[in-house]
């Protein structure tokens, strides 16, 4: 590594702290927001109204047909004309435009909803019939049984897709520089463009996304033994 490539790793050093450190607020914001609206997704999917059944089905399905870079930039361009046309036609003057951390965190929460829906509603669906049968013979109300016999027996079986979803929504921060909002990428590309070391910096950021993973995947890995610690082992079984 040559001195001119050394002084512009300690240049951007900052920046790209800083933009790692957006990368993650937005992660665990959006993943925060897709877990619920993945909870109320699931519960829409296994609704005994069909109505209501149908709603959840066309959100999974749609949600998870769009590519995410079409709809980052829907928001951020057309929901920014359809804002400013709303508040000129209600009598307000001026341009609305929509902030690049509130688009990063709504549409990556709204395709995590999505997903989560159906790894939920999988997971819900594999807790045996017989222990919510029993729930409902003790006369637990709704939220009881979800609190103390659903998300017990749900949480073990769910986690190794939520880990997933966790592990892509890191990597799907980095469409968020086509909007220009300096995330880790966005940086990572002002950095490589302004000093020519463009191997230094990519690499830099493929080593900064492969720690994130790793430590949230051992993070994982650690809370499933935590949730799995009361179930038989294979060999007990």
């Amino acid at each position: 590594m040559n001195n001119l490539s050394q002084e512009g790793l300690a240049d951007w050093s900052g920046p790209i702290l800083q933009g790692a450190l957006t990368t993650l607020e937005i992660a665990v914001l959006a993943y925060a927001i897709g877990l619920l609206l993945g909870l109320i997704g699931a519960s829409a999917r296994l609704s005994p109204w069909a109505p209501i059944r149908g709603l959840g089905i066309l959100y999974s399905t749609a949600v998870r047909a769009v590519p995410e870079l079409l709809l980052i930039i829907l928001l951020y361009y057309a929901g920014s004309q359809a804002l400013t046309a709303l508040t000129n036609a209600m009598g307000f003057s001026g341009q609305v435009s929509i902030n690049g951390f509130v688009t990063a965190v709504g549409v990556l929460a709204f395709v995590q909803g999505a997903y989560m829906t159906e790894v939920l509603r999988g997971a819900i669906l594999a807790i045996p019939r017989g222990q919510l049968e029993a729930a409902d013979a003790f006369g637990f109300s709704a939220w009881a049984r979800f609190r103390r016999i659903v998300v017990p027996a749900m949480l073990p079986n769910a986690l190794p897709g939520m880990s997933n979803l966790w592990l892509i929504l890191i990597k799907d921060t980095a469409l968020i520089s086509v909007i220009g909002y300096s995330e880790l990428f966005f940086t990572i590309q002002q950095a490589a463009s302004s000093t020519r070391a463009h191997f230094l910096f990519y690499a830099a950021a493929g080593v900064i996304y492969l720690a994130m993973t790793l430590s949230s995947t051992a993070l994982f890995a650690r809370l499933e033994r935590y949730l799995r610690r009361s179930q038989p082992t294979t060999e007990e079984a």
